[in-house]
């Protein structure tokens, strides 16, 4: 069983923070929060003080994906089996883990050269939730969301992600259909609380920056992703996927492009896992109805090294 309770944060660089800023707090309705660099931008979607985190850049590219765990003693032994499995281990100072919000943070990375950061004790803002346009988001138990990243060392990854970090395999689908000829690619799904998935790896060439895929994040209403879709669309994000309910984790969402070249899905009615009866299943199509991504354009994930 993993020590990992859910997905805590995620920090980013940007060469447009003020398009990132018009993205996710004038469209998508985050609240803006504090952190100690006063030209990065800070993320609110409950008491955290600050859930995403973009910083100015002269690239774009995932700087470090932090996951949480319950105290000193979960993340001593988080600690131990990565270190078991021959990867160094970066114990961060008070300083810095502080500049995370955290009272401690170990940090290391995956075998694609992801940064994964594990920390407990985050800092929470106790002050009012005021989001420009009156939406709430679900996290608590479920964490941030979840992640997709893209990876080249792919059977590495997935070994790593669940026999060494213990995240849960929650089903995959086939790339290419179920009638694909062999040797089948999959997207695999993972989880570590009721959240169906709180990471997913997607096959991808190598690529010069650490980038995503993407990121989720579940607001409480179908009325507040409406309304998110119609203010992304005026403000001249480009729509990647339409409006459209998944397969496996029963999402209502649609997908924009974000400055960098990924996208950000915004959705709702997700399902919740009860561990005791569930288990991993592959699905044969993404979604039920919707999501229709003929107009999505490139991904940065999938660009190949020049």
């Amino acid at each position: 069983m993993t020590e990992i309770r859910g997905l805590g944060y995620l920090r980013i660089q940007a060469q447009d923070v003020a398009r990132w800023r018009e993205l996710v707090v004038d469209g998508l309705g985050l609240a803006v929060g504090s952190g100690p660099e006063a030209d990065g931008l800070y993320l609110r979607l409950d008491e955290r003080r600050a859930r995403l985190i973009v910083l100015p850049g002269e690239t774009d590219k995932a700087l470090a994906v932090g996951w949480e765990v319950r105290d000193q003693f979960a993340l001593q032994r988080v600690r131990e089996e990565v270190e078991k499995a021959g990867v160094e281990v970066e114990v961060l100072s008070e300083v810095d883990a502080s500049y995370r919000d955290a009272e401690q943070v170990i940090a290391f990375d995956d075998p694609n050269g992801n940064r994964v950061e594990v920390f407990f004790g985050p800092v929470l803002d106790h002050s009012p939730l005021v989001t420009p346009h009156g939406g709430r988001f679900v996290t608590g138990d479920q964490g941030l969301g979840h992640v997709v990243l893209p990876v080249t060392r792919f059977d590495e990854a997935y070994t790593f992600y669940t026999e060494v970090l213990g995240f849960l395999p929650r089903g995959s689908i086939r790339l290419g259909g179920i009638d694909a000829p062999p040797p089948a690619r999959r997207v695999r799904f993972m989880g570590v609380n009721q959240r169906h998935h709180s990471l997913a790896l997607c096959p991808a060439p190598p690529v010069d920056e650490p980038g995503l895929v993407h990121l989720m994040m579940e607001a409480e209403t179908l009325d507040a992703v409406g309304q998110a879709l119609d203010r992304v669309a005026k403000l001249g994000f480009s729509i990647s996927s339409t409006l459209g309910r998944h397969t496996n984790d029963k999402m209502v969402s649609f997908y924009v492009r974000a400055p960098g070249g990924w996208d950000l899905e915004f959705g709702c009615e997700g399902t919740l896992v009860d561990e005791t009866f569930y288990t991993a299943e592959e699905i044969t199509a993404d979604s039920y109805w919707g999501h229709d991504w003929s107009d999505s354009e490139p991904l940065a994930a999938f660009t190949p090294k020049s």
